[in-house]
């Protein structure tokens, strides 16, 4: 009975999700309409639901489900109503009656769908991505022109070494043996940075500005420049002096230089535009709703709970002096 309880309770809030998407259709309606949709067309207990309300849940089906109900729309209209509504509406009432949907985790799953209805209306309040409009495009195109245009970026790889002589002799030993085998043995032996000597000093793909592709890493500008100075798979002809230390720099490829147009990332910008409003217009709702409903917060109480960090079990805390039970 609970997991039949559970999938009526998903069931009503599509269909009360789906009457949120219409809400804007439906005030275009004559009154004349509206009164026709409003006449209640099954009558279950307290329960009913309108002749509006079914049309939209028979409209939400596919196409080819629909099917199944029957071969004429009047078949359709019927089986949908007596073997999917009016079950719907009986378990709903019995479910009632046991006061399922006071108890965990029916309760829950009834908030978490209205939550979610909730947040469907505001995207449906927000509307589509592609009716952005070209302007606003534009406008987010030129804020951000870094996300479109990327400048010619090389893959390094990097010995750091300590003195000028040291780099010298570690540049010597690789153009003798300019393999990446070698290479991968002399950053284990001498670079100083640990966070590539293991990886061969591979920096990833560096920007001019000294910026890799490899989250959270960034070399001197001076690296770049110097990579530029020779071919792929060329070595840099000296030790280049990075900060206080020396650095031996092999370019091992390219990535050109690419240009985005505006028109080329239409697409794009209104699926991140319309992102930030939706979050906009969900945080506003959230922060209104909070100040005229949240009415009282005892973060106290939470020390009354203890979570288990290994397996999540959550139990009352024991009081000093409590016996467990036998």
């Amino acid at each position: 009975m609970r997991r039949s309880f559970a999938l009526v309770v998903a069931a009503a809030f599509v269909g009360a999700s789906l009457l949120v998407m219409r809400s804007g259709a439906r005030a275009e309606m004559s009154a004349e309409e509206q009164a026709r949709r409003a006449k209640v067309v099954v009558r279950v207990g307290a329960k009913s639901m309108s002749l509006g309300e079914l049309e939209d849940r028979i409209s939400a089906v596919p196409r080819f489900q629909l099917a199944t109900f029957g071969a004429d729309p009047d078949a359709i209209r019927h089986k949908f109503m007596s073997d999917i509504i009016v079950p719907e509406l009986l378990l709903a009432a019995g479910a009632e009656d046991k006061k399922l949907d006071r108890e965990l985790p029916t309760s829950h799953q009834i908030e978490r769908a209205r939550s979610s209805a909730t947040l469907r209306a505001v995207r449906s309040d927000v509307g589509a991505a592609a009716a952005i409009s070209m302007d606003d495009v534009r406008k987010f195109y030129e804020d951000n022109r870094g996300r479109y245009d990327a400048p010619e970026r090389y893959g390094i790889w990097r010995i750091l070494c300590k003195t000028k002589d040291e780099a010298t002799e570690v540049l010597a030993a690789a153009k003798k043996d300019p393999t990446p085998k070698n290479f991968e043995t002399l950053a284990r032996e001498h670079s100083m940075d640990k966070a590539t000597y293991l990886r061969s000093g591979n920096l990833g793909f560096i920007a001019p500005d000294g910026s890799s592709n490899e989250a959270g890493l960034k070399v001197d500008p001076v690296i770049p420049k110097a990579a530029a100075s020779v071919k792929d798979g060329e070595l840099v002809g000296e030790a280049v002096k990075e900060g206080d230390n020396w650095a031996v720099v092999w370019r091992r490829g390219t990535i050109g230089a690419s240009r985005r147009s505006v028109d080329d990332a239409a697409g794009q910008i209104r699926d991140s535009l319309w992102k930030q409003r939706v979050e906009l217009a969900s945080k506003k709702l959230e922060d209104d709703l909070r100040a005229r409903r949240v009415k009282e917060v005892n973060p106290d109480l939470l020390q009354g709970i203890d979570v288990s960090v290994t397996d999540g079990t959550i139990v009352p805390r024991k009081r000093p002096g409590q016996v467990p039970p036998k």
